[in-house]
């Protein structure tokens, strides 16, 4: 088992998730391959130790098992495989980060089609 960042980070970067994992395993991308998103972060399915921490620390709610993906997601899978072996680097949060508010993740679910 792993855990997937789904594309309900794109352009909602939190990196509240990043701050809790233990093993550093939540990547912003840095290289060049168009395919893979520099607006969402992903996780590194061969670091990841499934130890939870990130998923209810995610204000987007867009991290899930890769045992509870919706099927709407299920590409988001393949795509934080991608990152695995390519240029990367850990973000850091800044402390004055502002966190979203409910009426904010609803709007992005609604966006993604995942009301």
């Amino acid at each position: 088992m792993t855990y997937v960042i789904s594309r309900l980070c794109q352009d909602c970067k939190d990196l509240s998730c990043v701050e809790v994992c233990p093993v550093d395993c939540i990547y912003d991308y840095t290289g060049d391959d168009p395919s893979i998103p520099k607006n969402q972060l992903m996780i590194d399915p061969t670091e990841c130790i499934d130890c939870n921490a990130c998923e209810p620390t995610c204000p987007w709610q867009a991290i899930f098992s890769d045992q509870t993906l919706p099927e709407l997601f299920k590409e988001d899978l393949e795509l934080n495989a991608k990152i695995v072996d390519q240029e990367r680097d850990v973000p850091i949060r800044e402390a004055d980060a502002p966190t979203p508010g409910p009426d904010e993740v609803e709007t992005n679910k609604e966006k993604w089609g995942y009301a």
